[in-house]
């Protein structure tokens, strides 16, 4: 059984897991860091409701997420109708829906990962640094954001490697459509269908398996060489 040598096809899904991953943490990014400073340095009416549908695609089962990301942005959706209509943008049954639903998926994490590390920013450096005179936008960009560093690395690499993994909301969302939407879990799935496809779905198998754990590795590698860094 040959587990090394990759078909056209495996490695079209490697190809196109790793576009869609990377495309939805390049998304989700700026607002998973934005999420995380509301949600931790603010306090208003409505904040357990927003942590809430943050941590939403966590408990739900993703089927639904990708149903309900269908039923929004479809080409017959309350908002994909329009951009259809008027801007030409289509996001269902393509690599960008994929990558949006990954990126729904991953948001949770990415949040999550980021706000810890930013509770851990002492505000007394954010207080001093505005007693010197600088803005909060220059406080934000010199003082916090340099400090979350490790977790906004850890973050986002833990939302890549839970796009890489992501199923259930893509192929609700974009289908199974080979080239266009089947990742590396929807190949794997297709060849667990088909007759004689059980070498193919090992190699796919263990593909992500070695791709998700060199990325928690990296994450934990990266993480710790930036603290020393800060600390030193």
């Amino acid at each position: 059984m040959d587990l090394l040598h990759l078909t056209p096809v495996e490695l079209e899904a490697l190809e196109l897991s790793l576009w869609v991953s990377g495309w939805a943490v390049a998304v989700s990014l700026p607002a998973g860091i934005l999420t995380a400073w509301v949600l931790a340095r603010r306090r208003f009416p409505g904040r357990n409701l927003l942590d809430g549908l943050v941590h939403l695609p966590l408990v739900l089962p993703p089927v639904v997420i990708g149903y309900l990301l269908l039923v929004m942005l479809g080409r017959n959706g309350i908002i994909g109708g329009p951009l259809d209509r008027y801007l030409g943008v289509v996001l269902a049954f393509n690599w960008k829906g994929a990558a949006l639903a990954a990126a729904v998926m991953a948001f949770p994490l990415l949040v999550r990962a980021v706000r810890l590390s930013l509770e851990g920013v002492d505000p007394g450096l954010e207080a001093a640094a505005r007693t010197l005179g600088a803005g909060p936008v220059r406080v934000f960009f010199t003082v916090t954001l340099p400090l979350m560093v490790p977790g906004i690395i850890t973050g986002g690499i833990l939302a890549f490697a839970r796009s890489l993994g992501e199923f259930g909301a893509t192929i609700t969302f974009v289908s199974n459509i080979r080239g266009q939407t089947q990742t590396l879990p929807l190949a794997l799935y297709t060849l667990t269908q088909v007759p004689d496809g059980e070498t193919g779905a090992m190699r796919l198998c263990l593909l992500s398996v070695l791709i998700a754990m060199a990325a928690l590795v990296f994450s934990e590698i990266s993480a710790r060489k930036f603290a020393a860094r800060m600390a030193g």
